[in-house]
């Protein structure tokens, strides 16, 4: 077989890696103004303009939208696995930190107050996020600073004592002073919300020099944390000992799949709806009519599982009420795993009712699940190589692995938002390998269930090692190939896969044929959430938010009705 794996050796990414990965080995912190050089330098596509004097908006909305609020008051940034990690490497006890959220990335991290935040680290993966993102975020913060801290607002920005809100003859005196139009003053307002007078405050009162300190960055550490997570997991409930259990594994998101199961979205539908036209988040009620006037049952039965999450959220008392219907369903949640910020759910197909499945589920014969003694694990998709990790690990305490399930986000080369992508190639930007495999999912299984988007099937994916290490050259050397479908998942849950198959380390820099002794299904979709050479401004200041659960329940679906008709073949022998 003849190789053609694209040669995508890129002197500026390259450069840009080692640099800072030589950097991080020093025991002391580290100025990220040490990097924008070599960051600039490498023309990232989501940073293409770090080199020039004005302000790249949407590259700092889009690095302000994955990390906390709190950002603006940060002075040193710790990277560790682990709580005995940051105790004994740097003697800080997080007892009494906040725990704090970034709106676009999922990431355990703690902020003192003081100036200090504590990020947990899962592999390498992360590190490869984390540094782009606050170096795109520091460049970007201080050439907005340099325009608002000389200027008669930022003079009275620093004045004032307490925070108060800006009234829009205020915010367009500011808007001025920083140079910006309406839709990018817009983004700045978005990625801050409640924190926007304090972060102005800020930017018109320094610039901002970060500093970081990777406390322990060896593969024991990483393994280490895995393995804590994984113990956290097995103890949970009453379920016993996994290893001889059927197991379906599944990585995807800690909600689609439990709504497709449990019924308690449509058990309590009236009370969902009545919130929904009570509140009407972005214009959600008028998209119900509409759905309801085209008949659309499953578009309806899509919104009310967006809607659930919301609903639950404005009524903390029922929370307790959800947990326990889901607990009797044999439905186990790991939300808060020690070490790992990777939630997780144990189901226990016996304990199901077929009843309350979502009617897209409905297939005969599913009253003999109450003999099956499978489970379905469900993880919260994590970040490139923790995948591997995770996998990894999960695979050398299981015997019995029936499936190997991944959904997730991508972006798409030539698709829109909302498709989605069935892989059978994978070129893994870790490994250097290219894996080819047989997907258990044909464009046909995810068909009938997506309302909007299309679906592709016999596609060629690129895992990357980071959303910030990839510019023009890069992507259109994999675009020449035919590579359209960019994530950061696959090649690494595939490396894992290859060692649970072969008596060695998944090699390097070679084609890889998982179709002759894979044992079990392996099935890859991904939903496209960028399309990064068409619409790079909306993408990077707005989610999917409802408009990407129609191919997240689509792909769902199609995981969960090939687990169930799996199992029942195998309960009739």
């Amino acid at each position: 077989m003849l190789r053609t794996v694209p040669e995508t050796i890129n002197e500026e990414v390259d450069l840009y890696i080692r640099t800072y990965y030589s950097l991080l080995r020093s025991s002391q912190p580290i100025r990220v103004r040490s990097l924008e050089e070599t960051h600039a330098g490498m023309r990232a596509s989501l940073h293409p303009k770090a080199e020039e004097p004005a302000p790249d908006v949407p590259a700092l909305v889009y690095a302000a939208m994955r990390l906390p609020a709190c950002i603006y008051k940060v002075k040193l940034v710790l990277l560790g696995q682990s709580d005995e990690v940051f105790t004994r490497r740097a003697g800080v006890d997080m007892a009494d930190w906040q725990q704090v959220f970034a709106p676009a990335r999922r990431r355990k991290m703690f902020f003192d107050g003081q100036g200090t935040l504590a990020a947990y680290i899962s592999s390498v993966s992360d590190i490869d996020d984390l540094i782009p993102i606050l170096t795109a975020y520091q460049i970007e913060w201080n050439k907005l600073h340099q325009r608002l801290q000389p200027s008669e607002q930022g003079a009275w920005l620093r004045q004032q004592t307490k925070p108060r809100k800006l009234s829009d003859s205020r915010q367009d005196k500011i808007r001025a002073a920083l140079g910006l139009g309406q839709s990018d003053f817009r983004l700045l307002q978005r990625a801050w919300q409640d924190e926007f007078f304090g972060a102005m405050r800020s930017l018109a009162t320094e610039p901002a020099d970060l500093q970081l300190n990777l406390l322990a960055g060896s593969a024991a550490d990483y393994r280490q944390a895995v393995q804590a997570w994984w113990r956290s997991v097995t103890q949970v409930g009453e379920i016993g000992p996994l290893r001889q259990r059927p197991v379906y594994f599944v990585s995807s998101n800690p909600h689609s799949l439990p709504n497709l199961l449990n019924g308690y979205a449509r058990q309590h539908r009236s009370e969902v709806l009545t919130y929904l036209q009570e509140h009407n988040p972005d214009g959600l009620w008028q998209i119900w009519q509409t759905l309801t006037e085209k008949g659309s049952t499953a578009g309806q039965e899509n919104l009310l599982y967006y809607m659930q999450r919301s609903f639950l959220a404005a009524q903390p008392q029922r929370h307790e009420q959800y947990s326990e219907h889901e607990r009797s369903l044999g439905i186990q949640r790991v939300d808060n795993p020690h070490y790992l910020d990777v939630s997780s759910q144990v189901i226990e197909l016996a304990q199901l009712d077929p009843a309350l499945f979502d009617p897209r589920l409905q297939l005969p014969g599913l009253e003999r699940l109450r003999q099956s003694p499978g489970l379905i694990i469900n993880i919260d998709y994590p970040l490139g190589m923790a995948a591997y990790l995770v996998f990894s690990q999960l695979s050398a305490d299981l015997a019995d692995i029936q499936g190997v399930y991944i959904m997730g986000k991508a972006a798409s080369l030539n698709g829109r938002v909302g498709d989605v992508m069935i892989p059978n190639v994978v070129y893994d930007e870790h490994s250097k390998n290219t894996y080819l495999f047989r997907n258990c999912f044909r464009a046909g299984d995810v068909r009938p269930y997506l309302l909007y988007g299309d679906v592709f099937d016999n596609q060629k994916s690129v895992t990357v090692r980071g959303t910030f290490l990839q510019n023009r050259q890069f992507m259109h050397v994999f675009y020449n190939e035919g590579y359209t479908d960019i994530e950061m998942e696959a090649g690494p849950y595939l490396s894992g896969v290859y060692e649970d198959i072969y008596p060695q380390r998944y090699p390097v820099n070679e084609i890889v044929n998982l179709f002759i002794n894979a044992p079990y299904d392996i099935g890859i979709l991904h939903y496209a959430s960028d399309t990064p050479y068409s619409r790079r401004q909306s993408l990077l200041s707005k989610g999917l938010s409802y408009f990407g659960v129609d191919a997240t329940y689509a792909a769902s679906t199609a995981i969960l009705r090939r687990i169930l008709q799996a199992e029942l073949a195998r309960l009739e022998g």
